[in-house]
């Protein structure tokens, strides 16, 4: 699909993640795989690049080494029509000091903007599962005049708690945008839902350099889009909101049409995994006229042996189930399960390996850990919380490489 108007695409990746330790301990948080053969970067990515917006710049900061790895190595674009998937560390432009806030990695890098000169900039996050065709955005942006586009999810009034609430004026103009309120005001015509900022925005450029640069100058600012510069934008009449609902992706189900997840936290990354596996996932990977893109290593498809089984779930390429038994999981690619052994409600990844008699419930491994013979995970409950983090629903997770023996 060609894009229709001169767009950048900023992508913010720099967060420290830090709700989903143990598993950005040593990783970024859009680093994250997911779903068997993705990173949570892949999905924003994907999305940008189906709706043929190839000049994309990543603004990196904490732990970004395997996430830069993973752009270098599956990002790469043809550079014959000037496009480019392209990681941008933090650089001290201004200063000595990393990003105080994501307006502050937009504006030290400000010279991506300059040197392109987009006519809009699209900033989107890089930590949240969900499809979605900017290109739509992007065409309602231009068409409202407005100085930004914040993309809006409806949601429960009874949850709107949780997020950065929209509070609508006339047509699609933002007359509020409230973090976490107490009592948020629900959408015109619809008294049971809220509007939420999904954290994705489209700016007209001078717009959005306009206000970086004001919002430099106030040292009571936290130097954030949704904090600051978008209140800053809403006083001023010129934010607007995107009805996520209206988004047209093709291939969807009406199951899985307007999915999105924040897996800003451990029950929300387990949650988003079982959203897969269902006979008619409520989360679709395998919508064709969509694809979630990345790279994977050369495997051969998985393979099971005696009488190794898997039901309700997904198993990575390059995976050996030998003789083990894996129900309502998540299973990456290059794992092995050994004979006797039982996974449920679970989540391995890459590398994982489980011995022979062996109980793996309601866990979450991170890549390279060794379950030896016998040894049990989410049976115990005292000997579980002694070892690893639980998160608050109960969900065991189990450090990258850590080997766990049967006591």
């Amino acid at each position: 699909m060609a894009a229709r108007h001169s767009v950048l695409a900023i992508v913010l990746a720099g967060g420290e993640g830090k709700r989903l330790m143990p598993l950005t301990m040593d990783r970024a948080k859009p680093a994250v795989p997911f779903g068997g053969s993705y990173r949570l970067i892949d999905f924003v990515l994907s999305n940008l690049v189906n709706a043929g917006y190839l000049r994309i710049c990543v603004l990196t900061q904490y732990k970004s080494h395997s996430l830069n790895r993973h752009i270098t190595t599956a990002w790469s674009l043809t550079t014959l029509l000037g496009n480019y998937i392209t990681s941008v560390p933090a650089q001290q432009r201004l200063g000595q000091r990393w990003y105080t806030g994501s307006a502050d990695a937009i504006l030290q890098s400000l010279n991506l903007i300059t040197d392109e000169r987009p006519d809009y900039v699209a900033v989107f996050g890089a930590d949240h599962v969900y499809r979605m065709n900017p290109a739509d955005m992007v065409q309602a942006h231009v068409d409202s005049g407005a100085g930004v586009t914040v993309a809006g999810l409806r949601v429960p009034r009874s949850s709107a708690r949780e997020f950065g609430i929209i509070e609508i004026g006339e047509g699609t103009k933002i007359s509020q945008f409230l973090e976490k309120p107490d009592e948020p005001n629900s959408i015109p015509g619809d008294p049971d839902h809220c509007f939420a900022s999904m954290g994705n925005y489209v700016f007209s450029t001078q717009t959005l350099i306009d206000a970086l640069q004001a919002d430099s100058e106030d040292d009571a600012s936290k130097h954030d889009l949704g904090t600051n510069i978008i209140p800053m934008l809403t006083r001023a009449g010129e934010a607007h909101v995107y009805d996520f609902a209206l988004n047209d992706v093709p291939g969807s189900t009406e199951r899985d049409r307007h999915y999105w997840r924040d897996v800003g936290s451990i029950d929300s990354y387990y949650d988003a995994h079982m959203d897969l596996i269902s006979i008619e996932p409520i989360f679709n990977l395998y919508n064709r006229k969509w694809p979630i893109h990345t790279e994977l290593p050369p495997l051969p498809p998985a393979k099971f042996v005696e009488a190794g089984t898997a039901h309700d779930s997904m198993v990575g390429t390059g995976t050996i189930i030998s003789g083990g038994h894996v129900r309502d999981s998540v299973i990456s690619h290059q794992v092995r399960v050994g004979a006797g052994s039982f996974i449920a409600g679970s989540v391995l990844m890459p590398g994982v390996n489980v011995g022979r008699n062996a109980i793996v419930r309601r866990a979450i491994l991170d890549k390279n850990v060794v379950v030896t013979d016998d040894a049990q995970i989410g049976v115990d409950p005292v000997l579980d919380a002694q070892r690893f983090t639980i998160s608050s629903d109960g969900v065991i997770v189990v450090p990258k490489g850590t080997v766990v023996g049967p006591n």
